[in-house]
């Protein structure tokens, strides 16, 4: 068998894809320029030019001010209604906020501040401390926080000489390194920890005010959002913390100065899950909220005031506040109400008036406008010219004014708003840039990966025959390195992307133009109708169609938003179309009685008795019926998308069992979870079992006999100690905490053993010999195996693989076949070896789903158990087609799986993706996965990232570790029947299963390259359709809601299918290898 040129040819495919996905995303998720530029007191001055008044040396209106940030503040939870007697546990719980508007209406107010999406905490931070506006790849940065380089509060409260405090958040720590007077961060990824960072901020808060060590105090609590993230907002321990925050802001108020300022708010919001990310008007709308003990406000009603702030208006009404400049890159506007209307300024220490404040505001962003029109270039030509003419008459309209010794009209008040409101609008449009020619290089790129897989799944056997692949290989290698030098030559650096891009298209071309005249070796059609059985149906055009289908959804926003129920329609409707369509060409039918006035020539070879013609049916509507059982079901198990409006609820399954309140219910869904976890484990045992797989004295067997069945329990026990609410074992807590790290981290140990001897050794097979019988003994032939279920005979006999040693004989050139024992059984036989390759795959994915259900919150279980038979039956499916086709038995051509199991296969995964509670969004992300093992949190991000990511495709990485099952459970399931009409269990060539794969060794690797070929094809396709609507749809409303998010999910899908794709495909190759040393050593052991 070919193993390293199959592993080859399938990692270059691999790496063309991901090379395409790279080059696209390099050109549609740009991150905009930052200007590296500090404002400064001489670029803030109140007078024309030539004076010398400066901004800075001027009192401040505030001397002081507290910030507390209460994360995901959403705006409905500061608001009070005194008619709700029966608030909900986020409702009417911050009184105090209240309570201040109405006794002191000129001190305070209440507003709605909206955050421009990605709603995580990292980009909302940057956002109201610089006032620029995020990019959609920032979301991405959010755990890996990098410092800020641009202009910001931070920076420039420490060059007036301010002493900024904080404590709260180390994110914050992490974004303004050594920029603080004193700091006092905490750890802030582990969401399960409601209490650490508030406790530790509400021990230093009142000493820190009550010092005079400080003119800036920032707190930023964790508790309402790690709140949100575990139990979501309707759950008593919110109203805790939202209880606990309004004692801390009444205790705030009541140690403030006349000259402190004090602003209470939200970075963003969080969805009815507890969720947020996304730009859903929950996750994007917080509460602000401002007060003094010295008037802030003019009278209610005294003038228009926003219902809404927009978060980067806070950047500039702080600075001018605070008595700083604005950071240099803000585009907010000031708050306009906070300031005095011209002329009714106090003088000196009252700060700017509106329309000074307007008017600094207006000089700032006008001078960053241009600053940034120089360096990037992307913004239109004609709409800046626009703006520069709209501030050139604004600046003589203001100018003039001044030097008259008049006030500034309202009128010119509103044309400064206008300018500040249309350079956000222009900047929010020019930064969703694109690359164009990145784009179209990574289109074309990844169109020709998905042509390339396709002609390499119908080429694979000459391709492995006569090594096509090594020339493209190194001619992409040397174009790649030309181009580099190319690129030193002339630019003086090097583009990594074109640099791949031109390797990639020169070995696809390559390999292209040398296999432009190569058509498939045989045809199974050809082949079938030689020996007079009738042509196989023709389900790839079907498959393609449904496959077409898949992709076309892609293109809508309304069909990617209900995309779980799209595609279990398409697996739904195509499994309906299988045995109709086998039905229609007859397969279905029992064969006709032959017609003895037709000659003999003419009769068709019936490949099928009446009997098996039944049974197989039999077995294949029992199958397509567990298929759609586990459809339907899995409907129930689906997440909610914000875009589906009220009328899609949340299932109950996708609730820790930490969040139900009702005790029973919890109890109930706690052995519901137990049962789906035991029925997990034993259906793979009682496999296992069944082909004799378990009776090997290797070490892959401990992993199933003893490893699965222990991880299981530590999972269930696990379970017991996650839902056990905080105060129901007081004096157990400390065990308990540690029973939380060391039960996940026990079972990943173990899962890792397991998959470790499966690699070392993973043969399952188990030799029983003969006992000599007698003086005839010493003269017997050599051996022949069989394989077998298990020790007993009926089972021995239901799996007899007859005359195997003399196959393996010649497959290995070791001589003559020689008969078996003269009493017709063989010498050795050999337990297990009929399903040698597909049951290390059953084993790996066994201890792969036990693992990823760990990540899953509990009441996943029964959605795992619902995959696994949904597996089963496509399995099943897809075997019962291949007989009843006539498929199997007939291997002369070679061991070919049609397109139609494959695209079921790929539809599964995506289907399951939904089924366990996924969904391509931001704000979906289970981030407790992240803490499975480690409640205390992670000092880096490499690995919460890697089990984020392996929690989110889950479904994917199983359905392509197994994929290789496709190829041989046709094999495994040929023994029902033999040619000859009788019963299973006869002597007989048709019953070797697996071990046919061994005697056409280039046919099994040709095979197999195809499968995964045909795989990555399907996927591939997927995502050269998420990318065509990413780009063809780049400028629509719902780009960045639905398209984006979907894009960087499917490429991300493609990348984890495909290398646990080589993962299932490299231990069939090690259990190659392992079988062949095995045979090797029983051949030797035989010529003794």
């Amino acid at each position: 068998m070919k193993r390293l040129p199959v592993l080859a040819l399938l990692l270059w495919v691999c790496t063309l894809f991901y090379v395409g996905i790279f080059l696209f995303v390099g050109g549609f998720l740009l991150v905009r320029l930052e200007v590296n530029r500090t404002s400064t007191c001489e670029d803030v001055l109140l007078q024309p030019a030539g004076s010398q008044a400066d901004f800075c040396r001027d009192q401040p209106r505030y001397r002081k001010a507290v910030v507390l940030i209460i994360d995901a503040l959403r705006a409905d939870f500061a608001r009070y209604n005194p008619s709700n007697l029966v608030p909900r546990p986020y409702e009417n719980k911050l009184p105090v906020l209240e309570e201040l508007m109405s006794s002191r209406p000129t001190h305070t107010r209440l507003f709605t501040f909206q955050a421009d999406p990605p709603t995580t905490t990292m980009q909302r931070i940057k956002g109201f401390t610089t006032g620029s506006l995020p990019t959609f790849i920032d979301v991405g940065n959010n755990f890996a926080s990098s410092a800020i380089l641009e202009d910001n509060l931070i920076h420039q409260l420490g060059q007036a000489g301010k002493r900024v405090v904080f404590m709260g958040d180390d994110t914050w720590e992490n974004l303004f390194p050594k920029k603080f007077h004193r700091s006092l961060p905490f750890p802030s990824f582990n969401v399960k920890d409601l209490h650490t960072v508030d406790n530790g901020i509400l021990e230093h808060l009142n000493p820190t005010m009550k010092g005079d060590d400080w003119d800036v105090l920032i707190g930023h609590f964790l508790g309402v959002d790690h709140c949100g993230h575990r139990y979501g907002p309707d759950h008593p321990a919110m109203a805790d913390k939202l209880t606990q925050m309004n004692s801390v802001i009444r205790s705030v108020v009541e140690q403030l100065q006349n000259d402190t300022l004090l602003v209470v708010m939200g970075d963003h919001g969080m969805t009815d899950t507890g969720d947020h990310g996304g730009e859903s008007p929950k996750e994007t709308e917080a509460a602000l909220f401002l007060y003094s003990h010295s008037p802030l406000f003019p009278a209610p009603g005294s003038q228009v005031e926003p219902s809404v702030v927009p978060q980067t208006d806070l950047v500039p009404t702080l600075a001018l506040l605070l008595g700083i400049p604005i950071p240099y890159s803000s585009v907010g506007q000031v708050l306009l109400p906070l300031f005095p209307s011209p002329g009714q300024a106090e003088g000196q220490g009252s700060g700017p008036d509106q329309a000074e404040a307007l008017w600094i505001n207006v000089k700032q962003v006008n001078r960053f406008l241009e600053t940034y029109s120089s360096m990037a270039k992307d913004i239109p030509a004609d709409r800046l010219s626009e703006l520069q003419a709209a501030f050139a008459r604004l600046s003589a309209a203001y100018l003039g004014a001044v030097q008259q010794g008049e006030q500034a009209s309202p009128e010119l008040l509103h044309s400064m708003q206008a300018y500040l409101s249309s350079v956000r609008d222009t900047c929010r449009a020019s930064w969703a840039r694109f690359h164009p020619l990145k784009m179209a290089a990574g289109v074309a790129l990844l169109g020709a990966a998905c042509l390339l897989c396709y002609v390499l799944s119908e080429l694979s056997s000459a391709v492995l025959v006569e090594g096509a692949v090594r020339a493209p290989l190194v001619a992409g290698v040397c174009v790649g390195v030309c181009v580099a030098i190319a690129q030193l030559a002339t630019q003086g650096h090097v583009e990594a992307p074109w640099c791949l891009a031109a390797a990639a298209v020169s070995s696809e071309i390559l390999f292209l133009w040398r296999n432009r005249r190569r058509s498939p070796r045989s045809s199974s059609s050809s082949s079938s109708s030689q020996k007079g059985r009738p042509a196989p149906p023709r389900l790839l055009s079907a498959a393609l169609v449904v496959l077409l289908l898949r992709c076309a959804s892609l293109l809508s926003d309304s069909y990617v938003i209900a995309e779980g129920r799209v595609v279990t329609f398409l697996l739904f409707s195509f499994g309906l179309y299988v045995p109709l369509r086998l039905n229609w060409d007859g397969f279905l039918l029992p064969p006709p009685p032959p017609d003895s006035q037709k000659p003999p020539g003419a009769l068709p070879m019936l490949p099928l008795p009446a009997w098996a013609v039944r049974r197989e049916g039999v077995v294949l509507c029992l199958s397509l019926g567990v298929l759609i059982g586990s459809l339907y079901l899995t409907l129930s198990m689906h997440a909610c998308r914000e875009e589906q409006g009220a009328w899609c609820q949340p299932s109950a399954f996708l609730s820790p069992l930490a969040r139900v309140q009702d005790g029973r219910l919890r109890n109930l869904h706690y052995l519901l979870s137990l049962v789906a976890l035991v029925g997990w484990t034993y259906l793979l045992y009682r496999w296992l079992r069944h082909y004799g797989n378990l009776n090997s004295p290797g070490v892959a067997v401990l992993a199933a006999r003893w490893l699965l069945p222990t991880v299981a329990v530590l999972t269930g026990l696990h379970w017991a100690v996650s839902a056990t609410p905080e105060d129901g074992f007081r004096g157990l807590a400390e065990l308990m905490r540690l029973a939380q790290s060391m039960l996940p981290r026990a079972a990943f140990a173990f899962l890792g053993l397991g998959v470790a001897l499966l690699w070392l050794d993973p043969l399952t097979v188990f030799l029983k010999h003969r006992a000599s019988g007698g003086p005839r003994a010493a003269s017997l032939p050599p051996p022949s195996y069989r394989a077998s279920t298990g020790i007993s005979p009926q089972a021995e006999l239901h799996h007899l693989i007859p005359q195997l040693y003399q196959r393996i004989r010649r497959s290995l050139e070791d001589g003559p076949e020689e008969g078996p024992d003269e009493d017709g059984r063989p010498a050795v036989e050999a337990y297990g070896l009929g399903t040698v390759y597909s049951a290390p795959l059953v084993l790996l994915c066994g201890l792969l789903g036990v693992g990823l259900l760990l990540l899953h919150s509990e009441t996943m279980a029964p959605a795992f158990l619902l995959l696994l038979l949904e597996a089963a039956a496509l399995l099943h499916i897809h075997a019962a087609c291949s007989t009843l086709s006539g498929q199997q038995g007939d291997y002369s051509t070679g061991f070919s799986v049609p397109w139609a199991p494959v695209v079921m296969w790929s539809l599964a995964a995506s289907q399951f993706f939904h089924g366990t509670g996924h969904l391509p969004t931001f704000p979906s992300l289970q981030w407790g996965a992240a803490f499975v093992g480690f409640p205390e949190g992670h000092t880096g991000t490499l690995l919460p990232a890697t089990l984020v990511t392996l929690n989110t495709f889950s479904s994917h990485i199983l359905f392509a570790v197994a994929c290789p099952l496709l190829l041989f459970w046709p094999l495994v399931c040929e023994v029902r029947f033999n040619k000859n009409g009788r019963t299973a269990g006869e002597e007989s060539e048709e019953g070797v299963m697996e071990m046919r794969l061994r005697e056409n060794p280039q046919q099994f690797s040709a095979a197999l390259l195809q499968l995964a070929a045909r795989y990555l094809f399907v996927n591939g396709a997927q995502v050269f359709a998420s990318v065509c609507a990413a780009a063809i749809l780049r400028r629509h409303l719902m780009v960045w809601q639905v398209f984006a998010p979907k894009l960087m999910f499917a490429a991300s899908e493609f990348v984890v299918s495909s290398v646990f794709l080589l993962l299932g495909v490299a231990l069939v190759l090690r259990v190659d290898v392992a079988v062949r040393g095995w045979f090797k050593r029983l051949l030797s052991e035989a010529s003794r």
